[in-house]
This record gives C-alpha cells, sequence and structure tokens, in this order.
C-alpha cells in the first residue's frame, strides 16, 4: 500500500511540475487539428 501510495505521489509531483510543458503541447496538437480542418472544408469548396 506503501508503495502506491508513494508511486501516487510522485506522480502527481511530476504532472504539477509538467502542466506548463503539457498544456502547451496539447495547444499546438489543438491547433494542427484546426488547421488541418479548415483546410480540408476550404478545399472541398
Amino acid at each position: 500500500m506503501q508503495t502506491i501510495q508513494s508511486g501516487y505521489r510522485g506522480l502527481s509531483l511530476l504532472l504539477k511540475i509538467n502542466f506548463d510543458r503539457l498544456f502547451v503541447v496539447g495547444t499546438i496538437i489543438v491547433g494542427l487539428l484546426a488547421g488541418a480542418f479548415l483546410g480540408t472544408a476550404i478545399a472541398g469548396l
């Protein structure tokens, strides 16, 4: 049980530290997907 608890605390700490990096990567992915969608929508006209 202690191993699971310490592992969860370690994972939680990593997420807190790297949240801004994950947010930036997520934003880039969403932007690329939106651009691909708009590109295919405009090309279909």
